[in-house]
């Protein structure tokens, strides 16, 4: 084991930019579709594994819906963040504040309420078992309405106190972040952090990252390599304090790079950017997979590993006090 690879490994970090639905392991979905008695495709892991072939965005996300039609009852969700949590707690992740996406289950019948208790249970319990502490992001799909998403919106607030905050995301092509303005707008009424997708090398990709920022009022961009390409937006970004998650495996497979330049040069504008794995079951790298091939590729030091762990913490959702803690953890790791 390289020395680059051992550090990472036991290195303290938080994950802010990681869909359970892209957790999902062929082996999962294989044991859910015979527990719910739905055929797919495959016959094996490795079949699975091969059909992992995307090359945008736009492709990707067929597959990535495509592979939830096994998850109906509430506790396929609770074994789908269970897996996740464990394999997180397994990286020495602390802290992670995952992505769903309710409307993609709603729209197949499947009640919001089942979704959300089945994930709420799993993180109880990997608090209580793993130690490891999350908050949930709700997710709308921008490919579908600005309606549907108010009335997702709607929906969640019985269970305002299992969700922290609320992203974008799905396909960008055509769905620009004001199409949403309304709906983060009451987002925020109820008390909700805010987030969004601004997704690598999609059409207007600086003038979503503004408008995401100056009209929706964002306090995370997810993604947002586009940033570096205006003076001025990185500007506003540092002086608003803003994180922007980002995700180098997946970046690989929309670019055909892992973007070690513009993450490097983040660094060093003293922009707060942080690694995550987006959805690392398509990806096949979880978050130290991607931090291993960043460093690797990139030739990065110590201490730019550990600024981007400190980033992860430092842009979460999570208490103060907690904030201190974890830290404290990287610090004492890190001398």
């Amino acid at each position: 084991m390289s020395e680059t690879r051992a550090f990472i490994e036991d290195l303290p970090k938080a994950e802010l930019h990681l869909h359970l639905e892209g957790t999902l392991e062929p082996d999962l979905k294989f044991k859910l579709s015979d527990r719910n008695g739905i055929d797919i495709p495959y016959s094996s892991v490795e079949e699975v594994k091969a059909s992992y072939v995307f090359h945008d965005l736009t492709s990707f996300l067929v597959g990535y819906y495509d592979g939830m039609s096994v998850l109906i009852e509430e506790q396929d969700f609770y074994d789908l963040a269970m897996a996740y949590f464990r394999k997180a707690h397994s990286q020495n992740i602390v802290y992670a504040e995952p992505f769903f996406d309710p409307q993609a289950h709603t729209s197949r019948g499947v009640p919001f309420e089942a979704v959300v208790t089945g994930i709420h249970r799993a993180q109880v319990d990997a608090e209580a078992e793993l130690g490891i502490k999350t908050n949930l992001i709700m997710c709308f799909l921008r490919d579908m309405s600005a309606e549907s998403a108010m009335e997702t919106l709607e929906a969640s607030l019985p269970f305002r106190n299992w969700i922290i905050g609320v992203g974008l995301d799905s396909d960008e092509r055509g769905n620009p972040p004001m199409k949403f303005k309304d709906v983060f707008a009451r987002a925020r009424e109820e008390g909700y952090h805010l987030t969004m997708h601004c997704d690598v090398n999609q059409e207007n990709s600086v003038g979503h990252i503004w408008d995401a920022i100056n009209e929706i009022g964002v306090e995370r961009i997810d993604h947002g390599i586009n940033s570096l390409e205006d003076e001025a937006l990185i500007a506003e970004i540092k002086r608003r304090d803003l994180a922007l998650t980002v995700c180098p495996v997946s970046n690989r497979y929309v670019t055909g790079s892992l973007t070690v330049d513009e993450i490097a040069s983040m660094l060093d504008k003293g922009m707060r950017v942080l690694i995550n794995s987006d959805d690392p079951a398509y990806m096949q790298a979880y978050l130290n997979e991607n931090l291993v091939e960043l460093a690797e590729d990139g030739n990065f030091t110590r201490e730019q590993i550990t600024q981007l762990a400190r980033n992860s913490f430092l842009a979460s959702w999570t208490s103060e006090e907690d904030k201190g803690e974890y830290l404290a953890m990287v610090e004492d790791y890190s001398a």
